[in-house]
């Protein structure tokens, strides 16, 4: 006999013809009476939970891969773990496209339990995971690749040198 400990529901998995109304409505619950006293460890993938901002600039490249450990204790919910969103952004600097990847190395939620058998994490993954996007997102913020941008900025600095400033103290003379 196998129980099931979490349900993954997604719309778009269903075999509707919906998508783009069907995949904001991408789910991970969790069944409260099913879980262990000593908790369970969830991993696995789930479509883009943030669909919304592909208006916005932002374009998800895969599913949202989490690993969470869960546990029931006193009434509330816990969860901690980690999660990972890959997503297109454009460069602030330069307007190019590239790839980032959303991590949140910290994922942590606490919640207290209101009557239903299930939990739905997805709005708290989908809320650490916006708190997660950069604001001013740059190519060159890994380190992996030069910014056209930066490097032009640098290269003009460089032709166009300029007298130091401390030349007008170095001619200062001061009585000893």
């Amino acid at each position: 006999m196998s129980q099931i400990l979490f349900q993954v529901w997604s719309p778009a998995r269903s075999g509707k013809n919906l998508k783009d109304k069907l995949r904001k409505n991408s789910q991970v619950k969790v069944h409260l009476k099913q879980i262990p006293p000593e908790g369970f460890h969830l991993e696995g993938e789930e479509d883009c939970l943030i669909p919304e901002l592909e208006t916005e600039g932002f374009r998800c490249l895969g599913p949202t891969q989490y690993r969470i450990d869960i546990g029931v204790s006193e009434g509330s919910l816990w969860a901690n773990g980690s999660l990972k969103q890959p997503i297109e952004l454009t460069c602030v600097a330069c307007l190019e496209k590239f790839v980032y990847d959303i991590k949140v190395p910290a994922f942590a939620l606490h919640t207290e339990l209101h009557g239903p058998e299930t939990v739905n994490l997805s709005p708290f993954m989908r809320e650490d995971i916006l708190l997660n996007l950069p604001a001013h997102p740059r190519c060159d913020r890994e380190g992996g690749r030069v910014c056209k941008a930066a490097a032009a900025t640098m290269a003009a600095a460089a032709e166009t040198k300029r007298k130091s400033d401390w030349s007008a103290l170095d001619r200062l003379k001061l009585k000893k």
